[in-house]
């Protein structure tokens, strides 16, 4: 019994202490596995809080069908991507606007630059070309650094800009409707990390749109607080259209030099290449004759506005360096009358005349008069300094709006008709119109030491049928600003004229405001919004008309224009952009696409020049531009 007791006892205590090791070892494995657990769960929280204290957003972008997608940063997500990185490599074109037309290949790297370190190199010997490439990368990089701001970090690699092609062998720059603005831009990082940007041009305006095109690969990286620039790049690109423009009306109400300079900043963003100014009209005269300095005295609104010879000079070199020509008008035989009224010799006529409807389309009326051989004494004299100020290609003469009833009641012009033996028939007022015209474009080529100049003119009266045996196709250029359905544009390109496109009903950026004679809304309503321009292609308009790519040597450009009855210098950036540039895309590209598959870009377009000063209306919610897909029509 006590053998058995003991065996029992020794028993029950070994089952005890097995017991106990087997529940602490269990013990052991659970508070293992709590403890593995848990640290998994705060080496993720801590990574989450190391990520966040390096970043400055929970948010990231990643791209998925051509968008840039939105997402929280977890630790799955090795490197996140600010939004503008994102743009910069997704969808067709990324975020260059306007979309190159040739080859485009951007990789999947992006690399911290350092815009101190910017440099030019290959252009020392280029003369006038090289000194305006080397002003453009001094842009390039000043603008790059705005980007961040004192945000910006510190650091990142350098960036050498090569610049290949015939530019020393040119004479000094000068834009032309036939000078090449083809460009080739390739970025490539070397074992080092140094970027290099290889840049071929057979001109300075390519060039000049390469550089456009490589600060909209540079990007301030908002995650990081850095600037990146798009690597593994490669684009060949150039303009389908000559004439890319924007007019600007500054004589309804004055533009001042800031508002100037800042609408032909924004058109070198959007590669547009000519800024149209319509300096003068019925209302004002404020540009500054040198030889007849009377002139802007008696019609400027007040003597302040006023655009004299050092402001010309500087808006000209402005463009210049910005590849935009500016290119005056001086619009005759209409459209005039405040500034003339010191001239005398009848200078004039039906100038403030009433009920002005009877004698124009907007008071104050006022057209020159034909017969009066002190007008073109007047006109050769503004002729010559405009040519001497703004050494423009080709020229704009106006013909816009001539009104027959507002002729027809001066007794001298009918008198002088009679005495030649015509009579009053309208036939006989557009062949005095032609009389105008010929003296004119005869004082312009002697201001232009004998060599004929192609001049623009405006579609009207002498564009119909029966009067545009008046004008010479190797001459004139015509600029339309009837609608796409007009029957003149197809008979302007049956005689072989050349034309620009401004048809209203897409391209008159004044349209869709109270109107400013009487009530209701302004004569070329509705607004148009940035769709309907981008969508109004002038090779689509001549083939509804029946015409192929055959005559597309005739169709030089388009037009925006800015009528300024509604508008000063406080509103023009709003009603200009970015609509223009939507435009923009439309001359240099010609998208096969409609404006949906532009919309994200043209919304980052439209970020880059607020970004540069310039006050672009907004499009969207800005929620919109950080979800992409998301506000669809």
């Amino acid at each position: 019994m006590k053998a058995r007791t003991i065996k029992s006892f020794l028993g029950r205590r070994l089952h005890r202490c097995y017991s106990r090791r087997l529940t602490l070892a269990f013990t052991f494995v659970i508070v293992t596995m709590i403890a593995l657990l848990l640290g998994s769960l705060l080496l993720r929280l801590f990574a989450q809080v190391s990520t966040q204290d390096t970043l400055s957003s929970p948010w990231h972008y990643y791209c998925e069908r051509g968008l840039c997608k939105k997402a929280e940063i977890t630790a799955n997500v090795t490197a996140p991507l600010a939004l503008s990185v994102c743009q910069i490599f997704c969808g067709e074109a990324g975020g260059i606007w306007p979309k190159p037309t040739g080859h485009v290949s951007v990789g999947n790297f992006a690399a911290k630059l350092d815009p101190d370190r910017i440099v030019l190199s290959g252009v020392d010997a280029l003369g006038d070309a090289g000194s305006l490439v080397n002003e453009n990368v001094e842009r390039l990089k000043n603008n790059a650094k705005a980007l961040g701001g004192a945000r910006l970090a510190a650091g990142g690699y350098g960036l050498t800009i090569n610049v290949a092609g015939p530019l020393g062998d040119q004479p000094p720059p000068k834009l032309t409707l036939k000078t090449a603005e083809n460009y080739t831009l390739k970025i490539t990082q070397q074992s080092s990390g140094q970027l290099l940007a290889d840049i071929t041009s057979e001109s300075y305006f390519g060039v000049r749109h390469a550089l456009e095109t490589l600060s909209q690969l540079i990007v301030f990286d908002d995650l990081y607080r850095e600037l990146k620039i798009a690597r593994d790049v490669y684009i060949s690109d150039g303009p389908t259209f000559p004439y890319r423009g924007i007019l600007l009306d500054s004589s309804r109400n004055f533009m001042d030099k800031a508002s100037i300079l800042r609408t032909i900043e924004a058109m070198a963003m959007s590669k547009l290449n000519t800024f149209h100014w319509h300096i003068t009209d019925s209302h004002s005269f404020p540009y500054v004759s040198r030889t007849l300095p009377k002139m802007s005295l008696y019609g400027a609104y007040t003597p302040d506005k006023i655009y004299t010879e050092a402001d010309i000079k500087e808006i000209v070199r402005f463009g210049l360096v910005r590849g935009v020509r500016v290119l005056p008008e001086f619009d005759a035989p209409a459209h005039v009358g405040e500034g003339w009224q010191w001239v005398g010799h009848n200078a004039t006529v039906c100038f403030k005349s009433e009920p002005w409807q009877k004698f124009c389309v907007e008071p104050p009326c006022g057209q020159l008069n034909p017969t009066s051989e002190k007008v073109y004494e007047i006109m050769a004299a503004i002729f010559t300094d405009m040519l001497r100020d703004f050494k423009p290609d080709f020229f704009h003469m106006g013909g816009d709006e001539v009104n027959i009833n507002c002729w027809n009641s001066s007794g001298i012009i009918t008198d002088w008709m009679l005495k030649r033996g015509w009579d009053l028939s309208e036939a006989s007022f557009y062949k005095l119109w032609d009389y105008f015209q010929t003296k004119a474009y005869d004082k312009l080529t002697k201001a232009n030491n004998g060599v004929e100049l192609d001049a623009v003119l405006w579609t009207s009266g002498l564009t119909n049928e029966e009067n545009i045996k008046h004008i010479d196709p190797k001459k004139y250029i015509i600029q339309i600003w009837t609608t796409k359905f007009d029957a003149t544009i197809s008979r302007l390109i049956r005689n072989n004229f050349r034309v620009i496109f401004s048809n209203y009903d897409a391209l008159y950026l004044d349209c869709g405001f109270g109107a400013w004679v009487g009530e209701g809304n302004n004569w070329c309503t509705p607004y148009k919004g940035w769709q309907k321009i981008y969508d109004n292609s002038p090779m689509q308009i001549l083939k509804n008309q029946g015409f192929t790519n055959e005559i597309k040597h005739l169709v030089l450009g388009a037009e925006a224009a800015l009528w300024s009855e509604q508008v000063d210098s406080t509103s023009v950036d709003s009603r200009l952009w970015p609509r223009s540039a939507a435009m923009a895309e439309r001359l240099w590209s010609d998208p096969s696409s409609t404006w949906i598959h532009a919309e994200h870009r043209m919304l980052r377009h439209r970020e880059r020049l607020v970004q540069r000063g310039i006050l672009a209306d907004s499009l969207e919610p800005e929620w919109c531009l950080q979800n992409q897909g998301h506000c669809y029509s």
